[in-house]
């Protein structure tokens, strides 16, 4: 008896078909049977299913002999069903990575409920995926399983089949099935939910469900959508068959005013000549059902009442006045913003007329984000070093208060932003001005970059088109033009620079002056840095930032944070950093995963940790300087490489151990090779290559020579490696773990220190993978 039985209707989907299948088939929890239902679809759907039928014995193969419609479908794969769970999937949509492990361990925890509902996101046909807004509602705090009655706000998520688990024993002795119809999900939904004792949430998103483009699904609009009437009948005959319900009549009375005022609103759905009949019957119904009680918001109130009395003409032209006053207050935004361009732009030239200040500076990062990055490190380091210059930091208002309150805060485009553009002497920045500053004479523009470059940039993306999209090649060099100084933190870098930025520029091998905390702070620092971040005493905290694959509009799951956890025990703990770029936590409400992706400083988040899990990200050449644990998660190699290329093979020269899967990352961690001689030995020689000026005191040799006018001589000498001594890591104190050792009443082999053999027998052939020099080998 499988888990899950995982039933997926099919009609008119054969160019989604194929993906949906696989989505289920290559989950990472195996325990399943997929019943694959061919609805007398016309088009190839039924030889799909059977391709994979042939191909995995887990696929069951139902042919209809003639199109009953997705509500009969499903009850058909039900009756084949023998999972202990029944999860629907619609033909076009997909599973999430890891989604039925995610729902099994749901499952487990909260005691097989009857019912568990997970969360979806919208796929879009142009590739961005939007989550469920109604998202709040699966929040897993508080007691779990419960009862509908505990938490009445899941009736507000969709009506619809494929975002819950449901347990076949609950279905069958229930008797509940789909009717036949367009909108059959609704009396589904509403009686399982209802009826159950058991209910629990997930909030994990664990169906992208499909939006096609407009006009593409064959008859969405039409007669069909009468069906909803008839649906609704059908629930509130179900609760006039079960008495104990009646106390959800009002609640599902306004819900369906609102679905029928929904539906009535969707051109997509009723064509014009419909929608006075529509309206008609909908008021026969809200007479016919209507359960005073229940009280309606009053942002809906108008909507009920034009709904509830069948007032046609006045519900198009509320409607009709609505969509008036939006255009019109566009247009009339539109006209204040295209005044006030102008309004700025002459004020930009006045500007560009007046002295340049000497005693000015202004700085930013990334384009507009908070006090930080290498800007960051140097505008406090003006401060210090340079009283008499006054700085200000340019960044949107959402992250002024990451701004020190001795620097001016400026908002881009406005006034102050354009003053501070054209009148200053220095101007510091990771990214650029954009295309409308001028570089004035006098002015000193210092390109700051964003770290060590492992990946390629400027005019290397002219031979990765999927990497380099719409990038601009004119625009970026005369960007390059207005630099006076780059910073480099190490010759490799320095050389790349010069080649991918050519330009008449200085380039200053001083050092990131980012990385000088590391050498800064003190074991203080990091115990309130971990307290802060809530992680708990004891634990090992693991810093997991991917970078962004430019490349890819829907980007790749990443790790199982969930899985590894689990696998590696409970005194672990996850610090998940998505990228900037990205911006979508990477395991949301996830145990012992602390979502930092909105955390200001990348910085203090690595002196928090005790080790870093990265793939291709610059992080890598940060964090070594800190001196602690570096593992390489490079599972998609090939893939990056080939689309984005890099600079050298990191697994030539890794600054730790290498994974090329996640179990070997497990491995990793689990064996205490993440921080064992082999990998200290690659760490000091990543160092050494890519650190070589990182000694703490960075920033003060680029102000005092860029600043003050200070030949390099005078200025600090770089400490030398070995003399350095960065704040050691929270768990730097404590025990390794066990390395193997040899056991030999156990028969088991011993290995060397940087070795290490995860071994079994598998068709009476002894397979091994040995852990050295960074990476795991396969050996028979």
């Amino acid at each position: 008896m499988p888990r899950f039985s995982v039933i997926v209707p099919a009609y008119q989907v054969q160019a989604y078909l194929h993906e949906c299948l696989e989505s289920v088939l290559s989950q990472s929890y195996p325990d399943l049977e997929l019943i694959a239902v061919d609805d007398g679809s016309p088009d190839a759907c039924g030889a799909i299913i059977d391709e994979f039928t042939a191909r995995d014995p887990r696929v069951k193969a139902v042919h209809l002999p003639e199109t009953l419609g997705r509500g009969r479908a499903r009850n058909a794969g039900a009756a084949e069903a023998s999972g202990d769970y029944l999860l629907f999937l619609d033909g076009d949509d997909t599973l999430t990575p890891h989604a039925l492990r995610s729902i099994a361990d749901r499952l487990k925890e909260t005691g097989e409920p009857d019912v568990l509902v997970y969360d979806y996101a919208h796929a879009h046909w142009n590739g961005g995926t939007v989550r469920n807004q109604a998202a709040v509602q699966l929040t897993e705090q508080g007691p779990a399983p419960f009862r509908l009655e505990d938490r009445p706000g899941l009736l507000h998520l969709v009506t619809a089949a494929w975002n819950k688990a449901y347990r076949r024993e609950y279905v069958e002795q229930g008797g509940f099935a789909f009717p036949p119809g367009y909108y059959e999900d609704v009396p589904w939904t509403y009686p399982v939910l209802m009826g159950a004792e058991s209910i629990a949430t997930l909030d994990r998103v664990c169906v992208h469900h499909r939006q096609r483009r407009p006009g593409t699904v064959p008859g969405t609009a039409g007669r069909d959508h009468f069906d909803v009437f008839e649906q609704y009948d059908r629930l509130f005959a179900h609760l006039d068959a079960h008495p104990e319900l009646a106390s959800w009549r009002p609640v599902l009375f306004r819900r369906m005013v609102e679905h029928l005022a929904t539906v009535f609103a969707r051109h997509d759905r009723l064509p014009r000549a419909l929608r006075a009949e529509f309206l008609r019957t909908a008021r026969a119904h809200c007479r016919r059902y209507r359960a005073p009680g229940h009280p309606v918001p009053v942002r809906s109130r108008l909507r009920h009442t034009l709904v509830r009395l069948g007032l046609h003409h006045t519900f198009r032209a509320v409607r009709g006045a609505a969509a008036l006053r939006r255009r019109t207050g566009r247009a009339a935004a539109g006209l204040l913003r295209a005044l006030r361009s102008v309004a700025l732009r002459a004020h930009y030239r006045v500007q560009l007329r007046l002295p340049v200040r000497a005693d000015r500076a202004v700085f930013a990062a990334y384009g507009g984000l908070g006090h930080g990055c290498n800007p960051g490190a140097l505008e406090t380091a003006l401060r210090t070093f340079a009283p008499h210059i006054r700085t200000a930091w340019i960044a949107r208002p959402e992250h002024h208060h990451t701004i020190p309150t001795a620097t001016r805060r400026i908002t881009p485009g406005t006034a102050a932003y354009w003053t501070a553009l054209a009148r200053s002497k220095y101007l510091v920045t990771n990214a650029d001005f954009g295309p409308r500053q001028v570089k004035r004479p006098g002015q000193i523009v210092v390109q700051t970059q964003r770290g060590t470059p492992l990946k390629h940039m400027g005019l290397d993306l002219h031979e990765r088109p999927a990497a380099a999209r719409e990038t601009d090649f004119g625009l970026m060099l005369r960007s390059v033009d207005t630099w006076d100084h780059v910073l480099s933190a190490n010759r490799h870098s320095a050389l790349t620079w010069e080649r991918v930025f050519p330009g008449t520029y200085r380039s200053l091998c001083h050092g990131q002056p980012r990385n000088d905390v590391f050498q800064q702070a003190t074991p203080a620092d990091v115990a309130r840095l971990r307290e802060s971040l809530g992680i708990p005493d004891g634990s090992v905290a693991i810093l997991y930032a991917p970078t962004y694959r430019d490349y890819r509009r829907a980007q790749p799951p990443g790790l199982d944070l969930e899985r590894v956890l689990r696998r590696l025990g409970p005194r672990f703990v996850v610090l998940a950093r998505a990228h900037p770029v990205h911006g979508t936590p990477l395991a949301r409400g996830a145990a012992r995963v602390v979502d930092v992706t909105g955390h200001p400083s990348v910085e203090q988040l690595c002196l928090a940790s005790d080790a870093l899990v990265t793939d291709y990200s610059s992080i890598m050449f940060d964090y070594a300087n800190l001196d602690r644990p570096i593992v390489i998660h490079a599972e998609d190699r090939q893939a990056y490489e080939a689309a984005r290329g890099t600079y050298f093979d990191l697994r030539s020269f890794p600054p730790g151990a290498v994974a090329r899967t996640e179990d070997e990352l497990i491995d990793i961690f689990a064996t205490g090779h993440w921080r064992g001689s082999r990998s200290a030995q690659l760490r000091a020689a990543f160092r050494t290559r890519f650190c070589p000026y990182d000694d703490g005191r960075a920033a003060e040799r680029v102000v005092r020579r860029v600043v003050l006018g200070e030949d390099e001589s005078a200025l600090p000498p770089v400490i030398p490696l070995d003399e350095r001594r960065p704040v050691p890591s929270a768990a730097a104190s404590l025990a390794h773990s066990p390395q193997p050792t040899e056991l030999s009443a156990a028969g088991e082999r011993a290995f060397p220190e940087d070795a290490f053999v995860d071994g079994g027998f598998t068709e009476g052939v002894f397979s091994e993978r040995v852990f050295s020099e960074g990476v795991f080998t396969d050996r028979v």
